[in-house]
């Protein structure tokens, strides 16, 4: 299940939407993205591409599912205007075993940071900028290439 959205989400909700009645999920696994103060950040703007967002975090999605035995993933990312404390995106894993829906989960995320056709306007105070993908981000999705599952 992939969502894009404006509204903010309810995280406690969306864990058991991912979950359900099934009897065979061992472990859930939940990311939240905040918005932080960093450095006087006091907001951010997120936009998408619609439809070319949604389906790529669906391509992110049923990547992970080939790596990994889930029975479950979900992904909500947020748009528009954002300040801090505020939820960003969230990604929900669920799997029989807890070591695939963490992995899961931690790839979704380095994926979503590099791949994910969003893009991020930061304001502090008078000033604004749009933020380039940082190497870090870069270096962490380059990791999954190298590892054997």
């Amino acid at each position: 299940m992939i969502r894009v959205q404006e509204q903010d989400f309810d995280i406690k909700t969306e864990i058991n939407a991912a979950t359900g009645m099934s009897k065979d999920v061992g472990a859930v696994v939940s990311f939240t993205g905040i918005v932080r103060s960093d450095d006087g950040l006091t907001a951010m703007t997120l936009e998408h591409y619609p439809g070319m967002t949604e389906r790529e975090l669906n391509r992110i999605a049923l990547l992970a599912k080939t790596k990994w035995p889930l029975q479950s993933v979900r992904i909500i990312h947020r748009i528009g205007r954002l300040t801090p404390g505020e939820n960003i995106v969230l990604v929900v894993t669920a799997s029989r075993h807890r070591q695939a829906a963490f992995n899961a989960a931690n790839f979704l995320m380095d994926y979503l940071k590099t791949d994910a056709p969003f893009w991020k306007y930061e304001e502090r105070g008078r000033d604004a900028l749009w933020i380039e993908r940082r190497t870090s981000d870069e270096n962490a999705r380059a990791r999954w290439e190298q590892i054997e599952d």
